[in-house]
């Protein structure tokens, strides 16, 4: 089986990429992959600092040529490692710009390219969704309502739309992301834990709820990872 790169996308600021990079990158190692992050958010880079004591982790800025041709040289260097790539708000005018750089290349990498696609409720997250496919075609695209918006029932625009015609019949699926408690998601952000971490220093009740969420998380995410 080909090493993926999975990249949490969204493009904008406050969908819950970070999060689903986290649970990706959670549920990855839990099943004894080797997982190397990018983390192109530079100017914040919440995950970089929550994973780079446990796993392979890079920064690298996805908003010029440079930072892709970066991305393409790593991937290459770790054959043996699942990629995650957590993006930036801003990201899709690099992708538009310079993601044939990675699209080109996939072949020769030998990687299959997987997108979780984070959305909220709004109408510019589908749109946005649009010119990503576009940029990168040779990515199997999904779609993640994340529930801290509302429940799956309430992606009004995103269930009834085209374009979720569109990822379903190009073989993508559409996902829920669980939702994890205010209290503990603020503690993983505001102290840098890993899961792992937080499993071993957070308090009782905040674990029993990080448990509750991470088993609900992996079973979500075994549904991309196994298919």
């Amino acid at each position: 089986m080909k090493r993926r790169i999975y990249i949490a996308g969204g493009s904008k600021g406050g969908v819950g990429k970070s999060i689903q990079s986290v649970a990706l990158i959670d549920t990855l190692t839990s099943r004894g992959e080797k997982v190397l992050l990018i983390e192109s958010d530079t100017s914040n880079p919440d995950v970089w600092k929550m994973y780079s004591g446990e796993v392979q982790a890079e920064l690298v800025d996805l908003d010029d040529a440079n930072g892709w041709i970066d991305l393409v040289n790593v991937c290459d260097q770790n054959p043996d490692h699942a990629v995650v790539v957590n993006t930036a708000a801003r990201n899709n005018r690099g992708v538009t710009a310079y993601g044939q750089t990675l699209n080109s290349t996939l072949s020769e990498l030998q990687r299959d390219l997987v997108t979780l696609w984070v959305i909220n409720r709004q109408r510019d997250s589908l749109e946005l969704l649009r010119d990503y496919m576009e940029a990168l075609p040779g990515s199997r695209t999904h779609v993640v309502r994340n529930s801290y918006f509302g429940e799956e029932r309430k992606f009004e625009l995103y269930n009834g739309s085209q374009i979720r015609k569109t990822v379903e019949d190009a073989g993508g699926r559409s996902l829920t992301l669980p939702d994890l408690a205010d209290r503990v998601s603020d503690d993983l952000y505001s102290r840098r834990l890993s899961i792992s971490a937080a499993m071993k220093e957070l308090p009782l009740g905040n674990r029993a709820e990080l448990a509750r969420w991470r088993a609900d998380v992996h079973s979500m995410l075994g549904t991309v990872l196994d298919g």
